[in-house]
């Protein structure tokens, strides 16, 4: 610019320009900031071994590519769907056999690598799910509900244990960069998939499968940094807490009769989990309908000692065989550090620790709560 005076007309106007620009790049890379999962998550590998020891990998659950179409263990009940068929569950634990036995493989051999880090037993989770990826596994869409449960439940275990993985500070995907994107591809056309099988249902069929659903892309979400499965998770959970009335009661859970506070209790370690991720990454849905997660899971601790309150809720007396268990209560993990518990529940969370469960990626324990962690109890 050659011209003295305007350039000097024109300077103010230039300088906005450049703030200008400089306020929206710092926007977008605000908004691009890659997201993340709670700090636990981070851990290094405790100690390293190089040795296999007894560790050798098992022999690979054949690749599920046929059809998700499976019989609930519900079969033949009425509407509640409260009542197991022993015959439906036998056939639908033989058929998903497979599913579960990845599920449960991945998470159990991430949990002693990120504690030995011995090489065989990383070259085993991602050969696994390796193999699966390239056979294209769990992407049928010929399906019934049982099928697309099975196949949210799945990417929500592979995904959240595959994270433990992808942002540990010993950064051991670093020399398996061609099969992190073959699975993260994989976890990714999946998330889609799960996405499609379960947005925009009615709110009287919105129940705790969606939330799970939920949590499933919202894992993915962070595998994959994308960030449009991590608004949809943020949008389904924002539908789950407005289910939570006033009570702290999910109607779609009471009509379960005397199953209706075991699944209250189902529902929360979906919930839990996305409130703490979102958390992390800026979004806090603690407040969500007053308080709803809160107000759900203080209604749970309240039946589990008193569950007469549901019994007059929906006049069923409850079956409380899974709340027998304390890997049930695994939730307790991300909503002591979302709430502040009572020194009560702190103490119940302690006396159940450590809490280990596949379907959240394993140990929760040691990612939310490590001072307490002992034992090696759950599975």
């Amino acid at each position: 610019m050659h011209n003295p005076i305007l350039k000097n007309l024109l300077a103010p106007t230039l300088l906005c320009s450049s703030f200008l620009g400089l306020a929206m790049f710092a926007g977008a890379t605000q908004a691009a900031a890659p997201l993340r999962p709670p700090q636990g998550y981070y851990a290094p590998i405790e100690k390293v071994k190089t040795g296999d020891g007894n560790d050798g990998c098992d022999a690979m659950p054949k690749p599920y590519t046929g059809a998700l179409q499976f019989r609930s263990k519900y079969e033949g009940s009425d509407k509640a769907r409260a009542t197991l068929n022993a015959e439906s569950e036998k056939a639908f634990r033989d058929s998903t056999a497979d599913i579960t036995r990845l599920e449960r493989g991945t998470s159990k051999r991430v949990m002693q690598f990120m504690r030995d880090g011995r090489p065989a037993q990383l070259e085993c989770t991602l050969n696994w799910l390796t193999a699966w990826a390239q056979a294209d596994a769990l992407m049928s869409r010929d399906f019934n509900h049982t099928g697309k449960s099975m196949r949210k439940w799945a990417l929500g275990s592979m995904a959240s244990a595959y994270i433990r993985l992808k942002f540990s500070d010993s950064h051991p995907l670093a020399a398996h960069q061609q099969q992190a994107q073959l699975i993260e591809g994989w976890f990714s056309k999946m998330a889609d998939q799960v996405v499609s099988d379960w947005d925009n249902l009615p709110l009287e069929q919105t129940n705790n499968h969606s939330y799970w659903a939920a949590w499933s892309v919202m894992a993915t979400s962070i595998a994959t940094n994308r960030r449009d499965l991590f608004d949809w998770a943020v949008k389904e959970y924002r539908i789950g807490a407005s289910q939570v009335d006033a009570d702290g009661y999910l109607p779609n859970e009471l009509k379960r009769q005397q199953r209706a506070l075991a699944y209250h209790n189902y529902a929360l370690p979906p919930l839990a989990m996305i409130a703490s991720f979102a958390q992390v990454n800026g979004v806090d849905l603690r407040q969500e309908n007053n308080g709803a997660l809160k107000r759900l899971g203080d209604r749970v601790l309240a039946g589990v000692k008193e569950p007469g309150a549901f019994e007059k809720k929906n006049g069923k007396e409850q079956d409380m065989t899974d709340l027998k268990e304390d890997m049930k209560f695994a939730w307790l993990e991300p909503f002591c550090t979302l709430y502040t518990c009572s020194p009560e529940v702190l103490a119940k969370k302690h006396a159940m620790q450590p809490f280990k469960t596949f379907r959240l990626g394993g140990d929760l324990t040691r990612v939310y709560d490590p001072a307490n962690e002992k034992g090696n109890k759950g599975s």
